[in-house]
């Protein structure tokens, strides 16, 4: 009998051992979609002069990835519980790689392009297949919670390092290693996955929505093509007429989904108010965290002079302190529970931005942006735990991917929103103050954190008028625990 029990628990172990590394890989995979999102940003100028390419076709280098990523997400985590998640994870993981292949040797413009397209597509199927695969492999209990917690601060740790690392590699190396650093990172998750996550997929019904799928494919993509080009005007048809359009056919979608038996997205998934919740927070965070990050790297750069791969190193200390914030909030949701982190984190965000609008022609990196990083490092770790717990929490493991994939696209798209609009009002108040001298730019600056702030204080209400999710949610070691209401 004591053998038996003696090998039970080396078998739980062996088992547990297993998930662990489970996270390890899922979260890499993970970490290389959102690093993705903005590791070419500080390479554009040297890769335009280098492949003597125009500025709307780099403009293209960046706009490809988000919007076929954006897209496809929906669609993506479908496959996902269709197909398998193990499955679609693998073959994506493959097809990002060979992608990055094709984006680090190429040499046409169109080339370029339409490898960063692909990479979108691919990224489209690994991110929610990700997701999906952790929910199952941490069902419920304590683990579950910091499993989540280390997978959602990658978003802040991935962006962030995407700019870091591709200052480095732009600066010591090649912009083409901007594309190469995926293959082994991919290489990697693929293999281990392969070795450590079991397959899963959704029981029942697999029908896909196909009206569903192209309505939501088209009108996602038209909103993140919209909001890209509202960066350079509002006024543009190629703006107010694809964010337009875009409306109309997620209108659509959502009438063709209460109507369809097995629709692309159950409505359940997105109405039910604690999840509901964490895609607006997700929405919203993905403003200030893209849009926002991309104007506190202009300031580093343009108006304090920092070298790229010195403006990445600038940018590290707010990814420490997600990463300890994360940690910290992870081990304390079964006191804290979903709704206390999730209200105080935005106002950490909005004291970091609000600290930012002073900034100036003549300020300093200790003075105007450490502080500020410090505190979105907080507010970020603090928003993002309980966030991806609270989009996933309760959801039938039928839906998991396309749950999964609702949490990426919410942030692609209010990132996508959060650069347009911020750069709109950049450009408005730097041609107030009188052109394009640093004292301009830092005034425009001043104006994009000013409205950064406003955008992050939005979770706080949000948090506290729609989770209802108790602390018991987080505690015990059920792993299969319900959802605890009231």
């Amino acid at each position: 009998m004591a053998t038996q029990l003696a090998s039970a628990d080396s078998k739980q172990e062996i088992s547990t051992n297993g998930r662990w590394w489970a996270l390890v890989f899922l979260a890499l995979a993970q970490f290389m979609v959102v690093l993705d999102g903005t590791i070419v940003n500080l390479a554009l100028p040297r890769l335009q002069v280098e492949m003597g390419i125009s500025d709307s076709t780099r403009s293209w280098v960046v706009t490809a990835y988000a919007l076929t990523f954006g897209a496809f997400l929906l669609l993506g985590g479908r496959i996902a519980d269709f197909w398998g998640r193990k499955r679609t994870f693998i073959v994506a993981a493959a097809g990002f790689a060979v992608a990055s292949l094709i984006g680090g040797i190429a040499q046409e413009s169109w080339e370029l392009t339409g490898a960063r397209a692909l990479q979108g597509l691919f990224a489209a199927l690994l991110a929610p297949a990700a997701l999906a695969l952790l929910t199952v492999s941490f069902p419920g209990g304590k683990d579950r919670g910091t499993a989540f917690a280390i997978f959602g601060s990658i978003s802040g740790v991935g962006a962030a390092a995407g700019v870091l690392l591709g200052g480095f590699l732009t600066d010591y190396v090649s912009w083409r290693w901007c594309f190469f650093v995926n293959v082994p990172i991919a290489v990697i998750a693929l293999i281990g996955v392969l070795a450590k996550v079991r397959e899963s997929k959704a029981e029942g019904p697999s029908t896909y929505d196909w009206p569903g799928v192209v309505l939501a494919a088209l009108g996602l993509g038209s909103l993140v093509y919209g909001f890209t080009n509202a960066e350079h005007g509002w006024g543009a048809p190629e703006a107010w007429g694809f964010i337009a359009a875009g409306m109309v056919m997620m209108v659509l979608f959502v009438a063709v989904e209460k109507k369809v038996k097995h629709p692309l997205l159950p409505l359940r998934v997105a109405t039910e108010r604690n999840r509901a919740a964490a895609f607006l927070a997700s929405f919203l965070a993905g403003a200030v965290l893209i849009g926002g990050i991309l104007f506190i790297n202009y300031y580093i750069q343009i108006v304090l002079g920092f070298a790229p791969f010195i403006a990445g190193l600038a940018s590290l200390p707010m990814t420490v302190v997600l990463i300890v914030t994360a940690a910290v909030v992870a081990k304390n949701l079964p006191k804290l529970g979903a709704k206390i982190p999730t209200a105080v984190g935005p106002v950490f965000m909005a004291a970091a931005m609000l600290w930012l609008t002073q900034v100036s022609a003549d300020g300093s990196y200790a003075v105007n942006m450490l502080p500020a990083l410090i505190l979105m490092g907080i507010g970020l770790g603090m928003v993002f735990v309980p966030m991806q717990n609270l989009a996933l929490f309760g959801v039938d493991e039928h839906d998991a991917g396309v749950a999964s994939a609702l949490v990426n696209a919410t942030q692609q798209i209010g990132g996508s929103l959060g650069i347009a609009l911020f750069s709109t009002i950049a450009a408005a108040a730097t041609a107030a103050a009188g052109g394009s001298n640093m004292a301009a730019l830092s005034t425009g600056y001043s104006s994009v954190f000013l409205w950064a702030a406003g955008v992050a204080i939005l979770i706080t209400p949000v948090a506290l008028l729609l989770i209802t999710i108790t602390r018991k949610t987080f505690s015990g070691s059920d792993e299969h625990q319900p959802i605890h209401l009231g």
